[in-house]
């Protein structure tokens, strides 16, 4: 059976993980003689599954829908306690909250950041507990505050006075991580820095604020943006971060503890640039800190690659050599990334009506095309001068790496809904 793909579907991937392999994605089990691993799916796999799931399941209800590759979670689980194995990572929860995602994710040991009271509470009810989450919002609604500490979380951020303030009247017992701005935002897609972070002038202040509080100040937290993050500016922020240790030393403050160093990591190229200059700008300024402990903030490292969309073909013009498709998702629903997110989208055909011997077009003419969402908005245009082959009504476009800011975002505009999830996971008994 050596090389041999499962493809294994189902609503529960921590009990899938467990019936699989145990419940210990990054080890290797036996079975009859064999050593079986969750692994990635092919290309040929994937598509396999996905025309399994046009042709058999959806039939005349061609809804759009998602494959979440469980198998690719565990890889990137893998890559990062591999390149990072002192550095625990708290999933950020906005990036992509799907529920059998984040059960994968708390399989494999992932903390949680959330933002608000509706992640927590979300969360908390895939039995996670509140001790495996920071509250990574540097300013939050009083009520928020006031949940956090009924129900045990106990670790937030803050960057301004009046968060002291709040945290004080409302929650005296949590741990504070000051959240700095990055001396440089990595030219990141989406950088964070004009909305949240410390001045360099507004350090000991926030620090000697928090100390006249009587709250504890446990760490640094900074985030150098998301998407495409120059990864050498984490040179320069955890340079800052040590500083503002050394700070409070100064001050008489309690010894710190904590350094969350964010997100901003893209699986690929980036992260492994990203993983060693962080590695090295530790080793530079907290080799004497063996008492502290570092987390981080990733979301689209371990969602982005992990999501494929496919979505159906529902209305076709032509104007020449100019295509013009419409498909029944866009950019209300889970192509939102396109304006939340500045991403940038690719398509492959899925000729499973018009050619079911070629289904993707290899070798056919392209077209300059454009793609269009299903809602009456013009807004809603996904792709423009698109090469595609030419295909037909209820054929299909599949669209990789959909999982970052997608349905998280998502709306109904139009009745038109976000995708479904079609959980599966995929394991190989290597040769």
């Amino acid at each position: 059976m050596a090389g041999q793909t499962v493809i294994v579907s189902g609503l529960n991937p921590a009990a899938i993980l467990q019936s699989t392999i145990g419940g210990a994605p990054v080890a290797a089990a036996a079975e009859n003689g064999h050593t079986r691993k969750v692994a990635p799916l092919s290309k040929d796999a994937l598509q396999d599954f996905m025309v399994s799931i046009i042709t058999q399941k959806l039939q005349d209800d061609k809804q759009p829908f998602y494959v979440l590759d469980l198998g690719e979670v565990v890889s990137l689980m893998e890559q990062w306690n591999s390149a990072l194995p002192n550095i625990r990572p708290f999933y950020a929860v906005k990036c992509n909250p799907e529920p059998s995602f984040l059960s994968m994710l708390s399989a494999m040991g992932s903390n949680f950041d959330c933002a608000s009271r509706a992640e927590i509470e979300y969360v908390l009810s895939l039995g996670i507990s509140p001790d495996r989450i920071v509250f990574a919002n540097p300013c939050k609604p009083e009520s928020d505050i006031i949940f956090a500490e009924k129900i045990g979380v106990n670790l937030t951020t803050y960057d301004s006075e009046d968060e002291v303030y709040k945290i004080r009247k409302h929650h005296p017992k949590c741990e504070l991580l000051l959240r700095i701005k990055p001396i440089n935002d990595g030219n990141a897609r989406c950088p964070m820095g004009p909305k949240y972070g410390a001045l360099p002038e507004e350090i000991e202040p926030l620090l000697r604020t928090a100390q006249a509080a009587r709250l504890t100040v446990s760490g640094v937290s900074f985030h150098i943006g998301s998407g495409d993050a120059d990864s050498n500016a984490y040179l320069g922020a955890i340079a800052a971060a040590k500083q503002v240790f050394e700070t409070a030393t100064q001050l008489g403050m309690p010894k710190m503890t904590v350094l969350d160093i964010g997100g901003g990591f893209t699986s690929g190229h980036q992260f492994t640039t990203a993983a060693p200059a962080v590695t090295s700008a530790l080793e530079t300024h907290f080799h004497n800190s063996p008492e502290l402990t570092i987390i981080a903030e990733p979301g689209r490292f371990f969602a982005e690659t992990a999501f494929t969309l496919a979505t159906t073909i529902i209305g076709k013009r032509v104007r020449g050599e100019l295509k013009e498709y419409w498909i029944n998702d866009g950019l209300y629903g889970s192509m939102n990334c396109v304006l939340y997110d500045h991403a940038t989208v690719t398509a492959t055909p899925l000729a499973c009506m018009s050619n079911r011997n070629n289904l993707n077009c290899g070798g056919s003419k392209t077209f300059p095309s454009t793609v269009f969402g299903p809602t009456c908005d013009a807004l809603d245009t996904v792709l423009r001068d698109y090469q595609l082959p030419e295909l037909q009504v209820n054929d299909w476009l599949v669209f990789p790496n959909m999982g970052a800011y997608t349905k998280a975002a998502g709306s109904n505009f139009n009745g038109f809904n976000t995708s479904a999830i079609v959980t599966h996971l995929a394991y190989a008994y290597p040769s």
